[in-house]
């Protein structure tokens, strides 16, 4: 539809960018591949494969949240429950099981999901995280599957995107727009990673 791949950055928030690069470079092994920094502010990124990444600013004035158990109800205002990583097979699941159990942090047993075996943890900021093993040969993109008592309107449609739903946007682009730039783009924070106006730490 609009030519989606897949979640580029998920971009969260700590106060204590040093634990944070502990946790999530050194235990987790993603490589710290881009940072930006002045005063009161960092973003720094984290590798988990190739062009996709967590991301964390460091803003002083935040609070590490309260640990809440992984998909537990909640109240009040709320917009993130928690984040869930890929691993190759049952024994990437087993051995990260085993590291962070090594390093102190709590790690929950192997769960076996049906669709997934996943562990459920916290990173030091207090953000739940799980980690996933798919099950072999289970796909719910292949064979999509709602089981839900009362399930959502909407749902009843079926997994397929359903047309008309939305008003279409007005073309702001006519036939000889010139490509491959068709809207106007502007520069932003981060052309510094990449265009060499400051000093890259690396070197």
């Amino acid at each position: 539809m609009f030519g989606l791949k897949g979640i580029h950055h998920l971009a969260m928030a700590t106060r204590d960018m040093e634990s944070t690069i502990r946790f999530w470079r050194d235990l987790l092994g993603m490589r710290l591949v881009g940072g930006l920094g002045k005063k009161g502010y960092k973003l720094y990124f984290f590798e988990i494969s190739p062009q996709n990444y967590v991301v964390f600013f460091e803003w002083p004035t935040v609070e590490p949240v309260a640990e809440k158990d992984h998909g537990a109800p909640a109240s009040g205002p709320m917009v993130f429950d928690h984040v869930a990583f890929a691993v190759e097979d049952m024994g990437a699941l087993c051995a990260l099981r085993e590291a962070l159990d090594a390093a102190g942090f709590w790690v929950s047993d192997v769960m076996d999901h049906g669709i997934i075996c996943s562990i459920y943890s916290f990173d030091p900021n207090g953000i739940p995280i799980e980690f996933s093993a798919s099950a072999p040969g289970v796909d719910l993109g292949v064979t999509p599957s709602l089981v839900d008592t009362a399930p959502a309107a909407a749902a009843l449609e079926g997994p397929e995107p359903v047309a008309g739903v939305w008003p279409k946007p007005t073309p702001t682009l006519g036939p000889t727009a010139p490509p491959p730039q068709p809207c106007e783009v502007f520069p932003g924070e981060g052309r510094e990673l990449i265009d060499g106006t400051k000093k890259n730490w690396f070197r």
